[in-house]
């Protein structure tokens, strides 16, 4: 019987002359993938290349282009205490949305993770916020917190929590809460979607083995279910951080910043550098600002891998 005989194994060319043999051989590939390189290259690439130069410079699109070397970056470390407040503003937008959003969003889960009657309805209810434009939902929740004619405080003064209508985002003490309760209510149908797909993902045999053991439920979430859906908390805690940390649109329906307006109690490093960009035309300082905050997020998430790599396998 005769033996199959076998193709020799195809070398593959390295080095550059390799890569551009291979990309001759499927250009069709790169000519499809073409508008979203050319879109990538010009408003991301270009545009991050463009605002590190300006970084340097005391940049104003209408006047003058002065280089200025670090003198921006200076500025904003070590002088401007208008963005040393907007940095506690963010610190405190993030803590008081990521935090709530997690817990809510794995309560949620754990909740929907259970053999319950409605269950498909309950879960596109609560990831219906998700869905909802960003604008449209800034809108909504400006219109429920309306001194005058808005829900909140209409069913407070029912309930008799309160006596007086309350400006909510009109004073320094609830602007900032209320803009946080409006991001917990958008943000926290992702997180429990995100948790209920890491928790469908833990074995069943683990849990029955546990209650052959005699473990309470609190015993089993504490032991197995927190410990394995690690990863995602720690996918989530990143992707929710980073998100917090760059809202913008919310703070600027719903506040503009305030109150009482720039450097008010609502304004965070994103709409610090918006006012700097926009409304100053100080485009160079905008750009200091903004990659000040890439070094301090890309640290924080640094840390948070390093500190997760330790104890779960990413």
């Amino acid at each position: 019987m005769a033996q199959a005989t076998l193709a020799p194994p195809t070398r593959h060319r390295r080095g550059v002359r390799g890569t551009l043999h291979q990309m001759r051989r499927e250009w069709t590939a790169y000519l499809f993938n073409a508008p979203g390189l050319i879109t990538f290259a010009i408003f991301t690439v270009y545009a991050l290349y463009t605002s590190l130069v300006i970084s340097f410079y005391d940049y104003d699109p209408i006047g003058i282009q002065e280089f200025t070397g670090l003198d921006n970056y200076r500025e904003a470390i070590f002088e401007d205490s208008d963005f040393h407040e907007a940095i506690g503003h963010t610190i405190y937008f993030t803590l008081g949305s990521v935090v709530p959003t997690m817990i809510i969003g794995l309560a949620l889960a754990l909740l929907l993770n259970s053999k319950i009657r409605g269950l498909g309805w309950f879960r596109t209810a609560y990831y219906l916020p998700v869905l909802t434009p960003l604008v449209i939902a800034a809108l909504l929740w400006t219109w429920v917190y309306n001194a005058d004619y808005g829900l909140a405080n209409y069913y407070l003064q029912k309930l008799g929590i309160i006596d007086e209508p309350v400006f909510w985002l009109a004073n320094r003490s609830t602007a900032m809460p209320a803009v946080i309760v409006m991001n917990i209510w958008k943000g926290a149908g992702f997180t429990m979607l995100v948790y209920l797909a890491g928790l469908q993902a833990v074995p069943q045999e683990l849990y029955e083995a546990a209650e052959v053991d005699g473990a309470s439920a609190w015993t089993k979430f504490r032991r197995i279910t927190l410990p394995l859906i690690a990863p995602t908390t720690f996918f989530l805690l990143v992707i929710n951080t980073v998100g917090a940390t760059k809202n913008f649109t919310s703070i600027f329906v719903m506040t503009n910043g305030g109150p009482p307006g720039p450097g008010g109690a609502t304004t965070t490093v994103v709409y610090y550098i918006y006012v700097n960009a926009f409304r100053y035309l100080r485009m160079g300082y905008a750009s200091a600002l903004a990659y000040i905050l890439f070094i301090l997020l890309f640290a924080f998430s640094y840390l948070q891998f390093r500190y997760y790599r330790k104890r779960v396998e990413i």
